[in-house]
């Protein structure tokens, strides 16, 4: 009986990856198969032994007056997937609001003061990740301060996932970047073509995506870049990995809030894990297919039960049951 289950998940997993995976052929991967095991591989194992904080303590760097809900939706997202630790470094005004979402987050009131960066900067040698964007705002002040944050994160070698208004400063600025190969980008489409024309000063040829990922990974020396969309697109500047995972039609705000949340903590483990573990292939580039074919799981799932009705809170409550079937089965 045991064999026979065991041949039928194997079967299922199968079915699973030939629908999930696609590879540009920059490089190629002998068995594509493989490539979901070396998500599984990098997931830390839950023990006794261990103490709190060594399997994430994230920091997510955004949130203001206007924009609460992202950087919540980030912060839970990461203590969801496996982090022990969430820290949430927004403006004043916006601390309070996040600290009534949940009490499992420690919230900063930090990001507006004149002060932001040294604040900021006390904290890093705690963190594993940095999460900067999500609710961040256009408020040049704001950008200055997590221009600071970037830097001291980058001299300290600390890994840095960027999305939402991260993305618009680095479009600003692509030097924040230029060759910290600690660093992933998530951009939509509207967030890539602005740092694509912004970065390669050519309009973008949206009929080629992948080749385009590629292109703006290496001109920013080897940025990892997730190029979200109807499929997913990464690349290190070396492979191009495609997810198209089944989600579902449901575009509510925040799926990419979840995504980035999730992407900081498998950034860590697969760092921590390093290339043995993820057999030669870029860590940052198995975290990041991880981060995208979980968040894809969560829409799927949750949008079976709450269809049309479906919002980011529903996605995030499939966490658990989506992880534990993709990477625990």
């Amino acid at each position: 009986m045991a064999v026979r289950l065991g041949w039928l998940a194997a079967r299922a997993c199968r079915r699973v990856l030939k629908r999930a995976f696609s590879l540009h052929k920059a490089h190629s991967i002998k068995d594509m198969e493989n490539t979901f095991q070396l998500v599984r591989n990098i997931v830390p194992p839950l023990t006794t032994k261990k103490h709190k904080g060594q399997d994430g303590r994230i920091g997510i760097v955004g949130g203001c007056q206007e924009y609460t809900g992202a950087p919540y939706f980030a912060a839970i997202s990461a203590l969801k997937v496996g982090a022990d630790l969430s820290h949430v470094f927004c403006t004043r005004e916006a601390a309070p609001v996040i600290k009534s979402y949940s009490p499992e987050l420690i919230v900063h009131p930090v990001l507006d003061s004149p002060d932001a960066v040294r604040e900021v900067e006390k904290w890093l040698p705690r963190l594993h990740a940095l999460v900067v964007g999500p609710g961040l705002g256009r408020d040049d002040a704001l950008l200055e301060n997590v221009k600071g944050i970037l830097e001291a994160s980058k001299a300290r070698a600390i890994p840095v996932v960027i999305d939402a208004d991260g993305l618009w400063l680095i479009a600003q600025q692509p030097l924040l970047v230029q060759g910290y190969e600690k660093a992933v980008l998530t951009p939509n489409y509207v967030e890539f073509s602005r740092l694509f024309e912004a970065v390669l000063r050519e309009p973008l040829d949206s009929s080629d995506r992948r080749g385009a990922v590629l292109r703006l990974s290496q001109a920013l020396g080897n940025v990892t870049v997730v190029q979200k969309g109807e499929q997913d697109v990464i690349s290190d500047g070396k492979q191009v990995l495609e997810c198209n995972l089944q989600g579902s039609n449901r575009r509510c705000g925040g799926q990419g809030d979840l995504l980035s949340g999730s992407l900081g903590v498998m950034v860590h483990w697969a760092l921590h894990a390093g290339s043995e573990k993820t057999d030669g292939f870029s860590p940052l580039l198995v975290a990041a297919f991880g981060a995208c074919s979980l968040t894809r799981q969560c829409n799927h799932q949750a949008f079976q039960k709450h269809g049309r009705s479906t919002t980011t809170t529903d996605m995030i409550a499939e966490v658990g049951p989506a992880f534990s079937r993709l990477f625990e089965t």
